[in-house]
């Protein structure tokens, strides 16, 4: 069976119990500050797990993309040298909120591998929760007796609370779980040890391929339990592990998930998979790699050097660094691999399709940008061996390279020791153990259990018309973190704030009741509840509360999140429908766009942009909002949804004239109280995304004031001249004389300069010498030093200078003298920039070095003499 009948078998049958079939969330959260990435099929169901909301549909199956390389759960290092482990992987599951319980998703696991799926029974094993003393937890009697109606005694395993007991995170909705694991090894194997005595052992034919958790308790802050209200089934099957089974092979790798962009791999690299383990694994490293990258760029997180985009970024840097190491690749290649994927995941995943050409760009560059990075870091490492006064690396040296420039550590390794060197990787590990508890600690929160008091409302947020409310505290609890302290969240019953997302920062104010002003500093929304920050407590906090949100920075803000709307239109209509939003910030005072597009836009098309959003904010355009619409009905209607978004049944259009968007963010009632939108900026993000940056309203009369001081400013400098831009275009022409004539000065200088110089050098032990300082800046030095080498054989000139208070050493030798001699022009200005207070290096012929202390220079060329001596 393929790999898509595979996938769309499992959906239908739980479609015949009574499941509805729902597509995959991104894998990409923007929305939760819990998470970076969706690393679980249960995580889009959060909210009903936790009871913030009431799902639709009791029962529901899907195939949910995760991602696994960060937090507790990081499979990163694991994949490419084993079969089963992945980066990006299919979940496929079944969820029961509140309706049925073990029986049935044991029975229905057991019946879709048997008898649908044909799995052979004598293969497979399942376990029970043992139980924990430490939790007051007993065996899972209950799980226990149904598997023992179904399988054999022999073939049920009691797991610890390591291996069957699921938890969300440290603190939340919990429960035992039974897992089913297959033993795919030959009648041989099986004949010398029992699967029984493998399961959990990291045996790779013996694995783990469904996990069934029964979520029964909530666990609190103090690590106790309770029993949840409601009782849940929340079910995940490895799709690949299945597929493997299901296609006979012996690795996840010989599916037809990964075959076909295997088979492109060995094509592009001329390698051959099966030839060597060192080959093997490079290429399952970059197979799993590019699907991660891909399908996390097709929802909307670009690689970068923070949060969420540099863990995609080491993924596919780690990809390219196999390459590169293993496969002889310098060229970028892995972004090649995305037609392949498309063609045998897009008709499962569309976004795949639409976004492919996006993908590819953003890899590409990235393949450009890190090759270089490997080349820097390759001469860097030849000057840290060239500098080493034993055969043994520092670890600490190796950091640097590693943690400043992304050089991979085990090139390094590699590297050294081809070069007969070794590295103190004990060094190494203490420097990144430093680094990662530094960061631990800086993202460390620890939260209390929320203390409830009054219930939500069911449509708690009242934002879009109130901008305050009266209000009591439904619940709170505190939280420690290492960057802000104790602060403490809080529920209200209903809110007028609100809460970042798409793009918008969340709002800011105050709680007020007759006694006290309590200051609300931020809103965030998690899994459905809308969250207020605050440095303290109320002192009554059953008290009736006035929620009050900042109506000055509400209104800046919502110019700003309006004009991104017509912006996206400008865009649109001036550089053609291609253009998408992939990302943006709306904040009172500053918004940013960013957008797919392959190419700088000209003056004349910012102006055009400016233009066409300004005449929109002049035609006094009216908010048209429909806030609870069929999503396919605001599509129908021509409506823009954003890739990687994650949309419900009903949405939340908003529409000006001609522009309509799904959005949930706040907005002005007429584009006329935008006021004037002016872009001040436009860049580049990564390759095929463009970034627009511009302010509207307040923040445009404060640019215009500052513009028009600025220019008075000049005009005085200028002496009032009536045309500035003349006046200032006639000093850049006679600047640009003037330099020129002092260019020929000091030529004239540096000609003369030689002829003194050239009866100042010495002889010393056959080489020529001559260390002295001289009046010139750095390129007529190098120049001097250069004719002079031309002109004179086993040359050692060592000059020294002062410009601007600086001081500069600058070394040139001989070629052939430099390399018979041992003399290396890059290590002496290094030793000898001591004097100078600084440092520096280069080639072995020739070298600089800066500093901060003129002072210094005579001793420097002092000691200049002792190389030769």
């Amino acid at each position: 069976m393929k790999s898509q009948e595979i996938r769309k078998s499992f959906l239908e049958f739980f479609k015949t119990k009574s499941h509805s079939i729902v597509p995959s969330a991104p894998m990409v959260l923007k929305d939760d500050p819990s998470l970076m990435f969706t690393n679980a099929g249960m995580v889009q169901f959060k909210e009903f797990f936790l009871g913030n909301s009431v799902p639709k549909n009791t029962r529901v199956t899907d195939s949910q993309k995760c991602l696994r390389v960060s937090g507790k759960h990081n499979d990163l290092e694991e994949v490419g040298h084993d079969t089963y482990h992945h980066t990006m992987f299919e979940m496929l599951g079944n969820w029961s909120f509140g309706d049925y319980f073990k029986e049935e998703a044991i029975n229905w696991a057991w019946e879709l591998l048997t008898q649908k799926f044909k799995i052979d029974k004598d293969s497979l094993y399942v376990s029970v929760f043992e139980g924990s003393e430490e939790d007051g937890v007993g065996l899972d009697t209950e799980a226990l007796e149904i598997w023992k109606k179904i399988v054999p005694e022999d073939r049920i395993i009691y797991g610890n609370k390591k291996d069957n007991f699921w938890e969300m995170g440290d603190q939340g909705p919990c429960g035992p779980c039974s897992e089913i694991h297959v033993d795919i090894r030959s009648a041989e194997e099986k004949a010398k040890k029992p699967g029984k005595e493998l399961v959990n052992a990291d045996h790779p034919q013996v694995v783990e391929i469904w996990n069934l958790v029964f979520m029964q308790f909530n666990r609190k802050a103090d690590g106790s339990l309770e029993e949840l209200p409601a009782k849940h089934i929340d079910t995940g099957m490895g799709f690949e592990r299945l597929c493997m089974v299901m296609q006979g092979k012996q690795s996840n790798y010989d599916t037809d998930v990964f075959t076909p962009l295997i088979a492109e791999i060995e094509k592009i690299t001329k390698s051959t998979y099966g030839k060597s383990e060192e080959t093997n694994i490079a290429i399952r490293v970059i197979a799993d790699h590019v699907r991660a990258v891909a399908f996390s760029i097709a929802d909307g997180q670009l690689p970068s050097n923070s949060g969420a985009g540099y863990v995609i970024r080491r993924i596919l840097r780690r990809a390219i660094r196999y390459g590169f190491t293993f496969l002889d690749t310098k060229e970028p290649f892995i972004y090649k691999l995305v037609e392949r994927l498309k063609t045998q995941m897009g008709e499962a995943f569309p976004e795949l399709v639409k976004q492919q050409q996006l993908i590819e760009n953003v890899i590409k560059e990235e393949e450009l940008s890190f090759l270089r990075t490997l080349e820097q870091g390759l001469v860097m490492l030849e000057n840290i061996v060239t500098e080493a006064k034993d055969k043994e690396i520092s670890g600490v040296k190796a950091f640097e390279l590693y943690d400043t420039f992304g050089f991979p550590i085990d090139l390094t390794a590699l590297i050294l020791k081809e070069k007969g060197y070794s590295l103190n990787s004990t060094e190494f590990e203490a420097e990144l153990t430093k680094q990662k508890e530094r960061s631990r600690a800086a993202t460390q929160v620890t939260s209390g259990d929320w203390e409830e008091i009054a219930e939500v409302a069911e449509d708690a947020f009242v934002g879009y018309d109130q901008l305050e409310t009266q209000v009591k505290i439904a619940k709170y609890r505190k939280v420690e973190t290492k960057k802000q302290g104790t602060l403490y969240q809080i529920v209200l019953t209903k809110t007028p704030f609100y809460p970042e997302g798409g793009g918008q920062v969340g709002d800011k104010g105050y709680l007020k009741s007759d006694d006290e002003k309590i200051s609300i500093i931020d809103t965030k929304k998690e899994s459905n509840q809308i969250i207020h920050f605050a440095k303290k407590l109320p002192q009554d906090i059953s008290a009736d509360f006035t929620a009050v949100v900042d109506a000055l920075a509400r209104a800046k803000t919502a110019a700003n999140h309006t004009a991104t709307h017509l912006l996206h239109q400008a865009l649109r209509k001036i550089l053609g429908t291609h253009v998408e939003q992939k990302g943006s910030m709306v904040q009172p005072n500053y918004m940013r766009f960013d957008f797919s597009h392959f190419s700088k836009l000209s003056s004349e098309e910012i102006a055009k942009v400016e233009e066409f959003v300004n005449d929109r904010i002049q035609e006094h355009l009216q908010l048209e909002e429909q806030r609870n619409i069929a999503y396919q009905d605001a599509l129908d209607q021509g409506a823009i949804a954003l890739f990687g978004e994650k949309y419900g049944d009903d949405v939340r259009a908003i529409r000006f004239g001609e522009s309509m968007e799904l959005c949930g963010g706040t907005h002005v009632k007429n584009t006329a109280d935008i006021w004037y939108f002016k872009i001040t900026g436009e860049s580049a993000v990564a390759s095929g995304i463009r970034r627009i940056e511009a302010i509207t309203g307040d923040a445009v009369k404060e640019y215009f004031t500052k513009q028009t001081e600025l220019l008075e400013e000049v005009q005085g400098l200028l002496k009032n001249a009536k045309d500035p831009v003349k006046a200032i275009a006639g000093l850049q022409d006679e600047n640009a004389e003037l330099k020129k004539q002092v260019e020929i000065l000091l030529k004239d200088k540096a000609k003369n300069l030689k002829s003194e110089i050239k009866n100042e050098i010495q002889e010393i032990n056959g080489i020529k010498f001559l260390a002295k300082q001289v009046d010139l800046d750095a390129g007529g030095i190098k120049d001097l030093a250069f004719q002079l080498g031309g002109e004179i054989d086993n040359l050692f000139l060592l000059f020294g200078t002062e410009q601007k208070g600086k001081a500069l050493l600058s070394c040139y030798i001989s070629k052939d003298l430099a390399e018979n001699n041992d003399l290396n022009a890059g290590t002496i200005v290094r030793e000898l920039g001591k004097y100078i207070q600084g440092g520096g290096g280069g080639q072995p012929f020739f070298a600089t070095a800066g500093g901060k202390n003129p002072a210094g220079i005579p001793e420097a060329l002092n000691e200049a003499k002792k190389y030769i001596e």
